[in-house]
């Protein structure tokens, strides 16, 4: 999706600054700063997701942050 906010972005600012008339020129340059901000924060939320921490840890990471440990850097396999 942020990719599709992307292009729209990039084609309302390629719109905006090929229109002849005022009206339309500012109608499209709003889109692109909508767009702007919209994919902005797309892409902001994607890093985020995909550095988040999963939701829930078993007893065994648990443990292991008790311990003063990292849960996520173990050296069993995944069930």
């Amino acid at each position: 999706m942020r990719w599709v906010l992307l292009a729209s972005t990039v084609f309302a600012f390629a719109l905006c600054f090929t229109r002849q008339g005022a009206g339309a020129w500012g109608f499209w340059l709003l889109v692109g700063l909508v767009g702007i901000f919209a994919t902005t924060l797309a892409f902001v939320q994607a890093r985020i997701v995909g550095n988040a921490r999963g939701d829930s840890l078993s007893e065994y990471d648990l443990r292991r942050l008790r311990e003063g440990k990292d849960p996520l850097k173990h050296d069993r396999l995944d069930r």
